[in-house]
């Protein structure tokens, strides 16, 4: 991608649809001048008058114990220096929505124009009572230690400023690891830190915390080894001088096992790196130019252990794995402050959570066959959803341990509940689909290019690299298109219709004549269908120049599912296509089937609806917990309806009988567990979280779907079209331009999938 396109889009995402990344959203119902009563006048006064009688119902009746504060001053914002508080802002509001999609806290970012620390220090402690934890963000040394040291001291709730802790608790997990892997002892090591800014300073002691020894430390700044001998050293600096009569890198680099860079770009080359002792570690965290290029290092040094701070290589040092899950456990138990235990007991988490095995969708999520811990996988991805109920747990106990808890969790089974609930949203789901596409982008047949919102979305499928893009329909129509909207990339156009695609039109006419001629068709016939684009887009993937194909934007279902039907054909051992809907709901992934094709299909059908949707679902990375609806549960009515959904389920248990799925079963009952357990304890769905539900015919579906999808705040992704030979995949009539997309990073995992089965 260019830097004037990168540009273009990164000032495009946050000015539009509206300014900024963040907005505050109301948690109680206003609709009512009863609702408004209540949440102000008069109702407001009686929380009031409860807090002022007791200053800590300010928890129970306010947003305080879920509210963080992002604050700084903007004088060290990552990659760009002391830039002021008003251009930092972009940067705390990003901070803020990785607070909110990964631990569900609500963040207000706050950008303070002091840099005198006294000053800052008490415009802190003055709005301090309005939340219940504060990250200070962004904020240059040596100021950092005395403003974050004061103001741990003067507040009574957790404050950490991530700079310092989140990338020492990161690495020092990842460091445990690799020491682990490479079989040496963390006090016998000699580690040699590149940096000594507030990072630096934070990592090298949370390091002594686990064993590290201060004589087998050098730490170097821009002036070099940082020794004894030099004068004007700070006190930070002056913690970590050595006595070696050494001054360079390049000195201080020879036999050592550990390089922690926090510094410069590529200031570690070759012949230092071949000065390493056996198995080095190096860690080189410079963004977004490391201290040394990671390719580089590993062709260097076979017996190396690398990790960085970027996301296209192995062992990303990423703060998100740290800070929203820290605040999060230290929020749940009202700790008073984030203890040096509290920081120990996350690296510990960390570290023990590398070792566990990998969940199936953490896998698909980085395209992997299988993550297992070594020296590519030394700590958790970001996508990894155990970190949200490991992570806390952990740093919430040792609050608890430590003394610093004000209302300490009994129950920690109920808990681990509580946090795995609190991300739901869809968001995260949705990145982990795209990142899966992006994994193996597929070649996507847009068949209604000639549409500006099916360019809008073409366009953000080719720059995210999420597919590759070929545009069907009007060529200078789709060229004009593409220019309103600086659409530059290199993708093919083409016009079934045009002289200049007559050879393949032909070719595609002749090999689906082919299939049609015993079924009524003409050559002639078949010619005069290829001129139609969504022939022509699924011939070209039935023969093999593209890999799916999207269609259905501005033509109504039936008309662009015959099509497809005729050209592809069903899989091997399907006897009727169907469709699932993903809806991305507050309580995860709910697949919805049969939303657009079976009207009325019989038990048998329907069983296998249901085994086709529980492909499907396994094909996300997760395991298909299906409920078979109807109005009654489990036989209680004789009507043929009721008893077509019993012998569905009866056929799947015999056919299938390691897919967890039961029925027929009322939705509200499949839906609640608490329900499901106290009539029917009996049932496979018990104690389960339903993630699949079978209706008994296209109206229930299809009605059921699109009623959730506009009252809930819920995100619905498909049709997704199922039991099909080869990939292709309709949108909704009007489809908005994230519908597209999305269902284009579907349609390239289906993709995947069907070529995989090939292979």
């Amino acid at each position: 991608m260019s830097k004037n396109l990168q540009r273009r889009q990164a000032l495009v995402y946050h000015a539009k649809p509206r300014p900024g990344k963040t907005e505050v959203v109301p948690t109680k119902s206003y609709r009512t001048q009863r609702d408004l009563a209540l949440a102000y006048s008069p109702g407001v006064a009686i929380p009031c008058e409860e807090i002022e009688k007791d200053i800590d119902n300010v928890y129970k009746y306010t947003n305080k114990g879920n509210l963080v504060a992002v604050i700084t001053n903007g004088t060290a914002v990552l990659g760009l220096g002391d830039i002021g508080p008003e251009a930092s802002k972009p940067v705390m509001e990003g901070k803020a929505l990785l607070f909110k999609i990964f631990a569900d806290i609500d963040v207000f970012d706050i950008e303070i124009n002091e840099k005198d620390p006294e000053k800052f220090i008490q415009t802190v402690k003055a709005i301090a009572p309005t939340f219940g934890g504060i990250n200070l963000e962004d904020i240059k040394a040596p100021e950092a230690f005395e403003i974050e040291n004061r103001l741990k001291a003067e507040l009574d709730i957790p404050l950490m400023h991530d700079d310092q802790h989140g990338t020492a608790i990161i690495s020092c997990a990842a460091l445990i690891n690799a020491l682990e892997l490479s079989d040496k002892k963390i006090d016998k090591v000699k580690i040699v830190i590149s940096g000594a800014g507030a990072a630096a300073i934070s990592c090298t002691r949370l390091y002594q915390s686990f064993g590290a020894k201060k004589e087998n430390i050098v730490m170097l700044d821009s002036k070099g080894v940082i020794k004894k001998s030099r004068s004007n050293l700070s006190s930070q600096k002056a913690e970590f001088a050595t006595d070696r009569e050494i001054d360079t890198l390049s000195e201080a680099i020879h036999q050592a096992d550990v390089f922690i860079g926090l510094s410069q770009p590529n200031i570690l080359d070759e012949k230092m790196l071949l000065s390493m002792a056996k198995n080095p570690i190096v860690f080189a965290m410079a963004n977004p130019i490391p201290e040394i290029d990671y390719d580089l290092a590993c062709q260097t040094r076979s017996d190396i252990i690398m990790a960085t701070g970027r996301s296209d290589h192995p062992n990303q040092v990423n703060n998100v794995l740290g800070f929203p899950f820290i605040f999060r456990g230290a929020l749940d138990v009202r700790a008073t402050k984030v203890n040096e235990p509290m920081k120990m007991a996350a690296v510990e988490a960390l570290a023990q959570l590398a070792k566990q095995s990998v969940p199936e969708q953490v896998n698909i999520a980085y395209e992997e066959t299988k993550l297992n811990f070594g020296k590519n996988y030394i700590i958790p991805k970001p996508f990894d959803p155990r970190l949200i109920v490991e992570i806390p747990v952990a740093v919430a106990k040792a609050a608890v341990a430590s003394g610093v808890a004000k209302e300490p969790i009994d129950d920690w089974e109920k808990y681990k509940v509580e946090l795995a609930e609190r991300l739901g949203g869809h968001q995260k789901i949705l990145r982990m689909i795209h990142d899966r596409a992006k994994s193996d982008p597929k070649r996507i047949v847009f068949a209604e290019a000639d549409q500006l919102d099916v360019i809008k979305a073409a366009q953000i499928v080719d720059e995210e690299k999420i597919g590759i893009p070929i545009l069907l329909g009007d060529k200078e129509t789709i060229e004009n298109l593409m220019k309103s909207i600086e659409f530059e990339g290199a993708v093919s156009i083409i016009d079934p219709k045009s002289e200049e695609h007559m050879a393949s039109r032909k070719r595609y006419a002749k090999a689906f004549w082919e299939t049609q001629k015993r079924r009524g068709k003409t050559l002639y016939e078949c010619e005069s269908l290829l001129k139609e684009r969504n022939y022509y887009a699924a011939m070209m993937v039935r023969e093999g120049d593209a890999d799916t194909m999207l269609s259905g934007f501005s033509r109504k279902y039936p008309a662009v599912v015959k099509p497809i039907l005729e050209v592809m054909g069903k899989a091997k051992g399907v006897d009727r296509v169907a469709a699932t809907n993903l809806m991305l709901s507050k309580r995860g992934m709910l697949f919805l089937s049969d939303t657009s094709i079976n009207v009325d299909p019989t038990a048998k059908e329907l069983a296998k609806i249901a085994h086709m949707t529980a492909q499907t679902v396994k094909m996300f990375g997760v395991e298909p917990v299906v409920a078979l609806l109807s109005y009654n549960n489990f036989g209680s009515s004789p009507f043929p309806q009721a008893k077509k959904v019993s012998q569905a389920v009866s056929y799947l248990h015999q056919s299938f009988p390691d897919l967890i799925a039961d029925g027929p079963v009322q939705s509200d009952f499949a839906l609640n567990n608490d329900m499901l357990g106290a009539r029917f304890p009996f049932s496979s769905l018990n104690n389960r979280k339903v993630n699949t539900l079978i209706f008994p015919n296209l109206d229930a579906a299809n009605i059921t779907y699109k009623i959730i999808k506009e009252l809930d705040d819920t995100l619905s992704i498909g049709p997704i079209l199922m039991g099909l030979k080869e990939s292709a995949h309709i949108l909704q009539l009007g489809a908005s331009v994230d519908e597209i997309v999305n269902m284009a990073a579907i349609a390239g995992i289906d993709a995947q999938e069907k070529l995989k089965s090939i292979k």
